[in-house]
């Protein structure tokens, strides 16, 4: 060998020492020429030879190899050695010192002189074992995925998320997808793009899932699908590299288990955990077993968890149980449907799913669902079925409540239209009952009303009849043409009976003027104040440029009056009365729903702090005759006529009350461009100057006739005597100087108080005046059941004069014993 030569073999041995010293490999270098081997330390290590006690020749390496690999190992390295080529790779199974053998990959590089001849073959070992061992628990580990994914009911797919310029997630594309996804979609969706599939699908969901692929944050939600009008929950978490922006989800459809949350409140934690099973069987556990079934064989291969939900022993399962093994804990009641389902889908191949119960070691029976897939050779021969266990005790309850509420829901189904049927017939006998009511009521009402007018004509007209026969009985018949007169006024007023009821059809005569409202209402508040009681605070809260009103100043007065002494009786307590005034523009809107042009309006609002009034009450507050005062003390047309004059004068008027918290009513009245007239009415009446000698008798009627009557009953014994026509007029008088000895009141006086009302405010500054209550009305009904207090009397109408004339005598004077009297609650005759 030249000096070249020995000079380069000696720098290979050096970078052969370097090289075995730092890897793992056995590191081999064969002298062809002598046929000695040298071997670096890894070969103790790997495979337990010492290097002192073996034979470092070739012969020993070979002698190592499996006699079923040597023949063929020598014959690849002879056929290096021999040939022209440098490498050499081979697999085979070298015995270690224990004598196992272990799969090993070698490789070897030939060096050659100069001629071509092989002079030494140095090479390395690698131990395959570990590699191997890692491999076939790759694939088991991979097969069991595999087994899960394609056994399990859960969706599961692998998704690229596309993002645009703004790095906005726009778009996700189906990388992988499991069967039960596919089945679910109802489409494979393999290589697609999920706009392709659900063009309208919310943004949320590539919001979603761009934030897993950006960030690698797990997420777990339940989510709606407007697209698909179906509910999902969704577990996800990013996979792979981050910049290929995939990520993993396992999703189910939950919308059968929303709907039984919403049809089984009860049971809405049962419901919810079942329709997940799958998805949390993954994260939590709900799997609590798998199986693989050789079918040739008939053996089943279990875990530990298959075992315990079958009550088997654990050590068991690992030496494969037989069909019969398994089946002999299912319910008796289950066998034979288990035993169906598992022969047809042998025949047929596939996915398997079938629930039953199975006995535990505790000896109770608990429901679980098999989910599994038989495979089939080519020529459809069955020859696996893998698959896993759920636990759905609790799913199988929720479905036992549901159809529990099915069945209740048909049988409500099948007696419904009878039932509706019935109701009906009862609510329409029902409401003709109460319409019914409704018009004895309002008749009932307008009875009484009319009754008591009608008492009032008749009063006036057998009163002058009566005088008339007096008067002829005395030879004085020029005086016989006023009480002439008087019968027939009386007759003529019997048509202001339809005064009201013309008042609410919106009938009645009106004299409308340009009214300055705020100067109105500044002229009534002391009035109103009187009438209402020192109980009740009165204030005005005018609005500054109040626009004026075409209305009759009067009425307007009426009506306002009536509200206030409305809003009195809704506090018996006391409180406080509010009459505001403001200007309103009303749009379309508005208009439409207070039934008025639009335009402008006045607003005049009278607001209490009383009881309130409750929302069927407010509904038939303006209806004719409706009341909720007693007999006498109210007809139930104040509210009636305050919405026909309203009406009349182009307006509208509206209630707002809430019960414990008071009641606001409101008068809208059509904006009127003009000048303003001077308004006398109410608020400028003022008492006339009465005598203050011998003794006073105010008399207070709305009927003219019955007060002439009156007048010249009494007038013949010398009384000094005062009118007036209505409550308000008759409590002004009663609250002036003016002296008054008797007050002699109707009890229905328009004016917003009855006379009872009226009179016992005047007896609040008048402590010792005596009152004489003429009615046509009950008095019982009247007055209640409990006598009247000292100085107040009643007679009823119609009376005879003579009568008259000595109850007055006995209440102004002592009464003689043999004076004509009449019990204070006894109708006279």
């Amino acid at each position: 060998m030249s000096h070249d030569a020995l000079s380069g073999v000696h720098d290979l041995r050096e970078r052969y020492q370097l090289v075995a010293q730092v890897t793992n490999d056995a590191i081999w270098d064969w002298d062809l020429v002598s046929g000695h081997v040298r071997w670096n330390e890894e070969l103790e290590r790997a495979y337990g030879h010492p290097l002192g006690s073996i034979e470092l020749t070739g012969e020993w390496w070979v002698a190592q190899i499996h006699p079923a690999d040597r023949e063929r190992v020598v014959a690849s390295v002879q056929g290096v050695i021999q040939g022209s080529v440098s490498g050499w790779t081979d697999e085979y199974r070298f015995r270690r010192a224990d004598g196992s053998y272990a799969d090993v990959l070698d490789r070897g590089q030939v060096i050659r002189d100069g001629a071509g001849r092989a002079l030494r073959m140095i090479g390395a070992m690698l131990d395959l074992t570990q590699m191997r061992l890692a491999e076939a628990a790759l694939r088991k580990s991979e097969e069991r995925f595999r087994t899960i994914l394609e056994s399990i009911e859960a969706a599961f797919a692998i998704v690229q998320v596309k993002f645009d310029e703004q790095d906005k997630p726009v778009d996700y594309r189906f990388v992988e997808v499991n069967p039960a996804f596919v089945h679910q979609a109802g489409v494979d969706l393999h290589g697609k793009w999920v706009t392709e599939f659900a063009p309208q699908l919310e943004q949320s969901w590539f919001e979603l899932y761009g934030k897993v692929a950006k960030t690698g944050e797990p997420a777990s939600f339940e989510n709606y699908a407007e697209a698909f009008s179906r509910w999902f929950d969704v577990r996800a978490v990013r996979v792979g590299d981050p910049d290929e922006r995939q990520i993993a989800i396992i999703f189910h459809d939950i919308t059968e288990r929303r709907n039984a949350q919403e049809r089984l409140r009860k049971s809405e934690l049962l419901a919810r955990d079942s329709a997940e099973r799958v998805q949390l069987a993954l994260a939590a556990g709900a799997i609590i077993g798998t199986w693989h079934w050789d079918l040739p064989n008939d053996r089943f291969t279990v875990d530990e968890g298959f075992a315990n939900a079958f009550g088997l022993d654990p050590s068991l399962g690992h030496d494969g149980l037989s069909l019969e093994q398994v089946v002999e804990t299912v319910h008796p009641d289950d066998r034979t449907g288990l035993m169906e389902a598992i022969n047809e889908v042998i025949a047929r191949g596939g996915a398997y799913a079938h629930q039953y119960r199975v006995r535990r070691s505790d000896g109770l029976y608990y429901w679980i669902e098999a989910n599994g897939r038989v495979e089939h050779t080519a020529d459809g021969v069955p020859i696996r079925f893998p698959g896993v266990l759920l636990d759905v005790e609790e799913r199988r309850a929720v479905e036992a409540e549901r159809d529990r509420a099915l069945a209740a829901l048909r049988a409500l189904n099948d007696t419904l239209e009878q039932r509706v049927a019935e109701r009906t017939n009862e609510l329409m006998q029902a409401e003709e009952k109460l319409r019914q009511s409704q018009k004895m009521e309002a008749v009932g009402q307008l009875t009484g009303g009319l009754a008591h007018d009608f008492n009032n004509l008749l009063a006036g007209i057998s009163g002058a009849l009566e005088l008339m026969a007096k008067r002829v009985a005395d030879g004085r018949t020029g005086e016989l043409g006023q009480y002439i007169v008087a019968a027939q006024g009386a007759a003529r007023r019997a048509a202001s009976l339809t005064h009201r009821l013309l008042a609410f059809s919106r009938r009645q005569t009106l004299d409308p003027r340009p009214t300055d409202t705020n100067a109105l209402i500044r002229g009534m508040l002391e009035l109103i104040q009187h009438a209402v009681g020192p109980g009740i605070t009165v204030n005005a809260n005018a609005a500054d440029n109040l626009w004026t009103t075409l209305v009759d100043p009067g009425q307007l007065e009426n009506s306002l009056l009536n509200l206030c002494l409305n809003a009195r009786d809704a506090m018996p307590s006391g409180g406080r009365i509010t009459i505001a005034t403001h200007n309103k523009v009303i749009d379309a809107a508005d208009a439409e729903a207070l039934d008025v042009p639009a335009g402008d309006y006045l607003l005049i609002c009278v607001i209490d702090t009383g009881i309130g009034m409750p929302p069927d009450v407010v509904a038939r507050a303006f209806d004719p005759f409706f009341t909720t005062k007693p007999i006498g003390q109210g007809t139930g047309l104040g509210l009636s006529m305050i919405y026909g004059f309203a009406q009349q004068s182009g307006g509208q008027v509206r209630i707002d009350s809430t019960p414990g918290e008071g009641t606001t009513i409101c008068l809208y009245l059509p904006r009127h461009e003009g000048a303003v007239e001077t308004v006398e009415g109410l608020a400028e009446m003022s008492p006339s100057a009465y005598s203050d000698a011998g003794e006073t008798i105010l008399i207070v009627d709305d009927e003219p006739t019955v007060r002439m009557l009156l007048r010249e009953a009494l007038g013949d014994n010398g009384y000094t005597l005062i009118e007036a026509a209505d409550s308000v007029a008759g409590l002004k008088l009663l609250r002036s100087d003016v002296h008054i000895d008797l007050l002699i009141t109707d009890v229905g006086l328009p004016g917003g108080m009855n006379g009872r009302q009226m009179a016992d405010a005047g007896l609040e500054v008048r402590p010792d005046l005596k009152v004489l209550f003429i009615t046509g009305y009950a008095e019982s009904v009247v007055f209640g059941s409990s006598n009247l207090p000292s100085g107040m009397q009643v007679l009823t109408k119609p009376f005879a004069v003579d009568l008259l004339s000595a109850r007055v005598r006995q209440m102004l004077t002592t009464v003689p014993d043999d004076l004509p009297t009449e019990p204070a609650l006894t109708p006279a005759p």
